[in-house]
C-alpha cells in the first residue's frame, strides 16, 4: 500500500473513535427557579444628600472607609515584601548549598 493510504486510514479511523468516544450532552432541569439576587446599597452612598453638612459627613465617612482599605492595602504589600524577600535569600542560600 501507499504511505498516503495508510495515513488517510489511520486519520479516518482516529477520527471516528474521537467520535465514538463523545457523550451526549445531559440537560438537567432546575430543582427550583432561579431568581437574580438584587444587590442591596449601602446605606453611606446615599445619591443625593439632602443637604450640604449631610454631604460633608457622607464624604468623610467614605473617606474614612477608604483610608482603613488602604491600610489594609499597604500592610498586605509590606508583608508580601518581605516574603519576597525571604524567596530571594533561600534562592541565594541555595544556590551556594
Amino acid at each position: 500500500m501507499h504511505p498516503a493510504k495508510i495515513l488517510c486510514s489511520l486519520v479516518f479511523l482516529s477520527l471516528s473513535a474521537v467520535r465514538a468516544q463523545s457523550p451526549a450532552p445531559i440537560v438537567v432541569q432546575a430543582a427550583a427557579p432561579v431568581t437574580a439576587a438584587v444587590p442591596s446599597k449601602p446605606a453611606a452612598a446615599d445619591p443625593v444628600p439632602s443637604s450640604v453638612p449631610d454631604a460633608i459627613k457622607s464624604l468623610e465617612q467614605l473617606k474614612a472607609a477608604n483610608d482603613e482599605v488602604l491600610a489594609k492595602q499597604k500592610a498586605a504589600l509590606d508583608q508580601l515584601d518581605e516574603l519576597q524577600q525571604a524567596v530571594d535569600e533561600l534562592r541565594i542560600f541555595s544556590k551556594r548549598g
